[in-house]
């Protein structure tokens, strides 16, 4: 049964193929179905429908499953695809995809008698060393810190004597007892750009961000090759490039190019999680919508926050200069100084690790932060992906966190003395080394801690604190000598009567704006009172 102009059929529309040469699997495709009814066919039609719904397209002469046909030959047709089917078709295309990884005999094997599918979280574990600096940055003796946990302080001094091990039970008691260990070490996203090949600019703004785009800013570029760039509130902190469209001189019709990549920097993935609240989406759900639209990451940067100084940047300068730290990478560089924070970076792209100091870096721009210390996993092209296949993967199970420092104990690793030349060599350089030479107490900490850690959103608005601050520090002065020599009348004229630039426009509109997705009405939550951070499930 279908329903043609409000008029219902017994007809069963079968797939007759597609009208255009290339499918660009974009918002929609024009395809050609036809009525058939008792084995013959009564009709056909030029449908326009959503690949996205469509998904895979189905083999010539099959049945597709559409619900609705509306429209005129001198309109065009739309269609609508029954959602059941479309969930069916979704489930069991996901099934058929866990029966052959079920297959793939290089991921289990059947004469281990145990299921090797899902591999073992790989972080170090905690020691003695590790407990005597967390006692140290908690600034309590054996005594207050087994009376706290509830156990007996001969555990404690048992541990630190390494003549006991470190239960998962006992720093999972550490946590709770002492919350601000717990929040200690923060994973958020600092930096997303993907490519879509298949969208424009606009295209991107509405369906895969699903912003306001007259919150955007239309202006030429010649950056990446592009010719376009839609900025959020004129600034370059949400920002998407594309082809501008052009004028074929032949034929004088209105040609678009299609390619188009988003950038997410820094404060941009702030702000777009506040359109990520009010749609009440988390990344995964976004990243989810990303590839339904062919999206590929660029660029992913992971960065961990230590909020609490578990690491000291000199130390591990230090650290670098004396050999004691073993990377992947051969590549690694020291950037800065004591007085302006140090920054150091380990290899290159399509992967890098960066460690810096954060509260120094915000502080030279005048900023404050309650991080001290970040550390930085910046990935491009496949690497970004391949994380995001890990989370996404329903048979590794890893929460997002747990992948960020699984890479970051597999790539990198500081120690308390230099590493021998003759460690470096060999298959298994890594368990050499940790079979040899001490770790580093809080580069470990640092990553046995942070498995437990929470990956969160924080959500901030469009704000003007940069002109604010600009105001404040350089033209405040002089606007006081200017006040107090009889001026002030002449300066807040020419404030009224300023013409503001198409930039500084979008930017009051962005900042003034009370949501820029227009989602809150749709919702329960409460955007008066927001929390400044939200955790990522």
């Amino acid at each position: 049964m279908i329903t043609i102009n409000h008029e219902p059929k017994a007809y069963t529309p079968i797939f007759l193929g597609t009208t255009q040469h290339s499918i660009r699997l974009s918002l929609e495709i024009m395809i050609m179905i036809c009525m058939k009814w008792h084995d013959e066919i009564i009709e056909t039609y030029n449908v326009t429908i959503s690949a996205i719904d469509l998904g895979q397209l189905p083999n010539i002469g099959s049945e597709i499953p559409i619900s609705e046909i509306n429209g005129s030959e001198l309109s065009g047709f739309k269609v609508k695809m029954r959602q059941s089917d479309v969930r069916l078709q979704n489930k069991v295309s996901t099934e058929l995809k866990q029966l052959v990884d079920l297959k793939n005999v290089g991921r289990y094997q059947l004469l281990k008698g145990k299921n090797t599918m899902t591999q073992e979280l790989n972080v170090p574990e905690l020691t003695n060393n590790n407990l005597i600096l967390m006692r140290q940055l908690l600034d309590v003796t054996q005594e207050e810190l087994a009376i706290t946990m509830g156990i007996n302080e001969k555990t404690i001094r048992r541990i630190e004597n390494k003549e006991q091990v470190i239960s998962e039970r006992f720093v999972d008691n550490l946590l709770s007892v002492y919350p601000d260990l717990a929040q200690s070490i923060e994973v958020q996203f600092d930096w997303v750009s993907l490519t879509f090949p298949d969208l424009t600019s606009k295209q991107v703004i509405k369906d895969v961000l699903s912003i306001q785009s007259d919150l955007f800013l239309e202006r030429p570029t010649s950056q990446n090759f592009y010719t376009r760039e839609m900025a959020f509130a004129g600034e370059k902190n949400i920002y998407v490039q594309d082809f501008a469209p052009i004028k074929n001189p032949e034929t004088q019709a209105i040609e678009q190019k299609y390619g188009t990549t988003l950038y997410l920097t820094g404060k941009g993935t702030r702000l777009f999680e506040k359109a990520l609240l009010e749609q009440n989406i988390t990344w995964h759900d976004f990243f989810q919508k990303a590839r339904q639209y062919c999206g590929h990451l660029t660029r992913l940067d992971i960065a961990i926050n230590d909020k609490w100084g578990l690491l000291d940047m000199n130390d591990l300068v230090k650290a670098v200069q004396e050999k004691r730290f073993w990377s992947k990478s051969k590549s690694y560089a020291v950037h800065g100084n004591v007085d302006d924070g140090w920054t150091v970076n380990f290899g290159k792209s399509p992967f890098v690790i960066r460690a810096y100091d954060k509260h120094k870096e915000q502080a030279s721009k005048g900023f404050d932060t309650d991080v001290q210390n970040r550390v930085e996993l910046e990935l491009h092209q496949d690497k970004a992906e391949y994380v995001i296949d890990a989370w996404f993967d329903q048979n590794n199970k890893k929460t997002l966190t747990e992948i960020t420092f699984d890479i970051l104990y597999t790539y990198l690793w500081f120690t308390d003395k230099p590493i021998e030349e003759k460690f470096l060599k060999g298959d298994k350089v890594r368990d050499t080394i940790e079979a040899s030479v001490e770790s580093m107490p809080a580069w470990s900490l640092l990553t046995a801690l942070g498995h437990k850690m929470k990956f969160i959103r924080q959500p901030k608005e469009q704000s003007i604190e940069r002109i604010e601050k600009w105001v404040l520090d350089s033209v405040v002065p002089s606007l006081a000598v200017l006040k107090k020599t009889g001026h002030w009348a002449e300066v807040i004229e020419a404030m009224n009567s300023a013409e503001l630039s198409a930039e500084q426009q979008k930017l009051v509109k962005a900042t003034m704006i009370n949501a820029i997705t227009q989602a809150n009405q749709k919702l329960t939550i409460n955007f008066e009172k927001p929390k400044k951070r939200y955790q990522e499930i």
